[in-house]
């Protein structure tokens, strides 16, 4: 247990995650903010001695948290019990005291969260990578698996398990490109000052020019490639729905596939993985139940709660800033990418442990396969002469007093039906030809092979930006 309140990040978060957004890691972040400034403003010109960085850097993770609270309970706030608690483990004299010099805490603290922001996204999209990856290997594995493809609930026509999969991909891909563009450009709120003028850091380097280097410099050492020209006190919060409505974009392909797949349980025609001991039930021993599933599904709708939650903070600064958005953004931030990370494991979870049943999908096949022909037959009709509204109508009235027959327990007797019709004779329509017309399920399915394949060419850039992940597999679930 790792002591924390927070259900998503003490269950389902992983320690790569959590990393980021503990308190440790937070006050590590800041350090090296801090150090990073010291750095640069002495390599600026700034009269700073080296051994006094040095003692700054050596105390880097010497992190005790009772003593940071012990002096914000005194000082009433958090930064200033930061700087102090550094400085004492630096073992730095009151007048040797140059970090945070000439900062203010904004400086500090939206440049970290930030940070946190930029490397917890890493990390969601690399594991969506793998999840696209995944999608990819499952739609070729299962490319030439032929079912029922539904719309309205209700069967449709034919499709492939495989196309599924790559349905799937094709979304999760779309955003996480989008989201890949959006964290390449992502900009640093930079070293502002209080109101955003930098004009203390002015004065400390003297010249416009130094400081736009040392924000530069700050910021490459943070991992940013771009700074904000002009914020206020606060980076615009704007940015956090950004990122956020973005995290639950990513949510979308994976939440779909985990909805089809509690479906298709319920039919008896795939599983999400059931292990050896797993218990389904404390009260119906024989039950399997689709849990990873739905639990994806509260993972992405968690998602798009949190960028609901910071669309309440987008826009809503008065004047330069203020700090009314502070309890919100950190309830939100972590959740959402505690959220996220735990997505994306339950999803490869129930990519790597899913299978189908292949029998009771043909057996569904074959219930089907007369009504799901009736789309071809009614093209083959018009081509013959009859009108398509006529065709449509016939075809309609057969197919429905078919199924009602199969509903209670009758043949449906489709093909008979049609065959007998005389509209269809008239133009040469018989059972054979409409027998025969059903004896390939092949032609069925259309371009659904030849669409894999074109999702996964579409893939092949990112994947190969981010091929690191695409190896990556999942921790062990709860």
């Amino acid at each position: 247990m790792r002591g924390n309140v927070d259900v998503l990040s003490e269950r389902y978060a992983t320690n790569q995650m959590n990393a980021i957004f503990s308190a440790e890691g937070g006050i590590r972040l800041e350090r090296d903010l801090w150090i990073s400034v010291m750095d640069a403003e002495r390599a600026l010109g700034v009269p700073i001695p080296a051994e006094v960085i040095e003692k700054y850097r050596a105390a880097r993770n010497q992190i005790d948290l009772n003593r940071i609270k012990e002096i914000e309970l005194k000082t009433r706030h958090d930064v200033k019990a930061k700087i102090q608690a550094f400085s004492e483990a630096a073992g730095v004299q009151p007048k040797e005291q140059v970090v945070h010099w000439p900062l203010t805490s904004r400086d500090m603290d939206d440049n970290v969260w930030q940070t946190k922001i930029r490397r917890a996204s890493d990390i969601a999209l690399g594991k969506s990578v793998s999840v696209l990856k995944h999608f990819l290997d499952k739609a070729r594995k299962y490319e030439d698996l032929i079912l029922v493809a539904r719309t309205h609930m209700q069967p449709a026509q034919l499709t492939t398990l495989g196309r599924r999969m790559s349905m799937w991909g094709e979304e999760l891909l779309g955003w996480a490109e989008e989201f890949d563009a959006f964290k390449q450009d992502y900009p640093l709120r930079g070293i502002k000052g209080p109101v955003g003028t930098q004009s203390d850091l002015l004065k400390l380097l003297g010249s416009e020019a130094k400081v736009a280097e040392l924000e530069q410099m700050v910021a490459a050492d943070l991992g940013f490639s771009r700074v904000l020209s002009s914020p206020g006190q606060v980076y615009p919060r704007s940015m956090d729905y950004a990122v956020l409505s973005r995290l639950a974009g990513l949510s979308a392909g994976m939440e779909s596939f985990s909805n089809t797949i509690r479906l298709m349980a319920r039919n008896e025609l795939a599983t999400e993985g059931f292990k050896p001991g797993q218990v389904g039930s404390s009260a119906m021993p024989y039950k399997m139940n689709t849990r990873s599933a739905e639990r994806i599904r509260s993972f992405a709708n968690a998602l798009k709660m949190y960028a609901m939650g910071a669309s309440l903070n987008s826009g809503d600064q008065w004047e330069e800033g203020d700090v009314a958005d502070s309890l919100l953004r950190r309830i939100i931030i972590p959740g959402a990418f505690y959220a996220a990370d735990g997505l994306c494991e339950t999803t490869l979870t129930v990519l790597n442990e899913m299978g189908p049943y292949p029998e009771v999908i043909n057996r569904e096949v074959d219930r089907y396969l007369p009504f799901v022909a009736m789309t071809e037959l009614m093209s083959v009709a018009t081509k013959a002469g009859m009108g398509r509204e006529v065709a449509h109508e016939k075809i309609r009235k057969h197919a429905v007093a078919a199924a009602l027959a199969m509903r209670q327990g009758q043949e449906p007797r489709l093909v008979e039906r049609l065959a007998k019709d005389p509209g269809f004779s008239r133009y040469g329509i018989d059972e054979e030809g409409i027998r025969e017309m059903m004896r390939d399920r092949e032609h069925f399915i259309g371009t659904a092979r030849s669409q894999i394949r074109e999702v996964a060419k579409k893939a092949d850039p990112l994947i190969a930006k981010y091929d690191t992940w695409t190896t990556y597999e999942p921790q062990p679930i709860l």
